[in-house]
């Protein structure tokens, strides 16, 4: 065998690294660089901000709105008028009263209404008011004249009975009726036990105190058992006309909130916050609207941001994105001078 071959050493060249000479290199310098590229400023966002408090030169404080605030409140009151199709359009507090009734009733039965509403769908408490007015007492109401029913009943608004026969629904009756009878007939809605309680104490008190009718003042009005700011500043409005105050209830409070129009923790927080910026003429409506928003699109599970006109605006600061519009879209073709028209139309 033969032995195996050697290996051969390689000529290792030992002089100094020859210096690259930064002439010959094509590198360009890191200031050359910075000179080359034009830096332009970039745009801004504008930042969504909640209301907040600002110190006059005077030392005397007042609120700024929210930014676009007016934009988001226009878009939201347009849709609305659109599409009227929430519970509360139709059987709100403020719609529940007896058309045929009197001014005196009607403003006790809105006040009732309101005392059911708490915690409770307006699809239930229309119904148990449909109940007290046909079925207390004898639950045969007295028949109305012509001559002094008020006004016509509206036709879109949710029809209990036919005008011409009385409410059984007034005070009287209330005090009259027992507690096991009135809690049958609202066992429909929310705590309807301690509703009934609240409804029969609060009936005294007006009886007692109030000539029969309802207090005209919010303050008044919180007095009575299960009656809170939010039911008072609405029966203010409905019942007597006075915009004192806004009806902030769950809807109101979280929407608001996630506009970013505040930062609080429950409805009267929303509410004295809303009343240090918001226009007085909007405290009425705001409350309906909102509601309306949130029982048909903005719902406390599962929004609908696909279905709503801020969608896609860059307003709504809590919108998820990507959302497809639910509402069902027909098109119809139409024949025009020149060729075929499609219209799009949407629920």
């Amino acid at each position: 065998m033969e032995p195996p071959a050697k290996r051969r050493k390689s000529k290792v060249d030992t002089a100094p690294p020859r210096k690259i000479n930064s002439r010959d290199s094509t590198r360009v310098p890191e200031k050359t660089i910075e000179k080359a590229v034009k830096t332009e400023p970039v745009a801004q966002k504008t930042r969504r901000a909640p209301a907040r408090k600002i110190k006059d030169e005077d030392g005397s404080f007042k609120v700024e709105p929210p930014s676009n605030w007016d934009t988001i409140y226009a878009t939201v009151k347009k849709m609305r008028e659109a599409n009227p199709t929430a519970p509360v359009d139709t059987m709100g507090c403020a719609e529940l009263y007896w058309r045929a009734s009197s001014p005196r009733d009607r403003r006790f039965q809105t006040l009732v209404a309101l005392m059911l509403s708490s915690q409770t769908k307006d699809t239930v408490t229309a119904v148990a008011m449909q109940r007290l007015h046909t079925e207390l007492g004898d639950g045969e109401a007295p028949l109305i004249e012509t001559s002094m029913i008020k006004e016509e009943p509206d036709e879109d608004t949710f029809k209990l009975e036919k005008p011409l026969r009385d409410s059984t629904l007034n005070l009287e009756n209330i005090l009259a009726v027992s507690p096991e009878r009135l809690n049958e007939l609202i066992g429909k809605v929310g705590f309807h036990n301690n509703k009934t309680k609240y409804i029969k104490a609060a009936a005294i008190i007006l009886r007692d105190q109030y000539q029969s009718d309802i207090p005209s003042t919010a303050e008044e009005l919180m007095k009575l058992p299960g009656v809170g700011p939010k039911m008072a500043y609405l029966c203010m409005s409905a019942a007597w006309g006075k915009h004192e105050g806004i009806g902030v209830d769950v809807h109101v409070h979280r929407i608001t909130n996630l506009w970013g129009w505040n930062k609080t923790k429950t409805p009267e927080d929303t509410r004295k916050a809303l009343e240090s910026w918001l226009p007085k003429d909007k405290w009425h409506e705001i409350n309906k609207l909102l509601v309306g928003l949130g029982q048909t699109v903005c719902l406390p599970v599962g929004r609908k941001c696909g279905d709503c006109d801020l969608a896609g605006t860059k307003l709504c600061k809590s919108e998820i994105r990507g959302l497809v519009s639910s509402r069902k879209v027909d098109a119809k073709e139409e024949s025009v001078e020149g060729g075929v028209e499609v219209k799009i139309e949407g629920e």
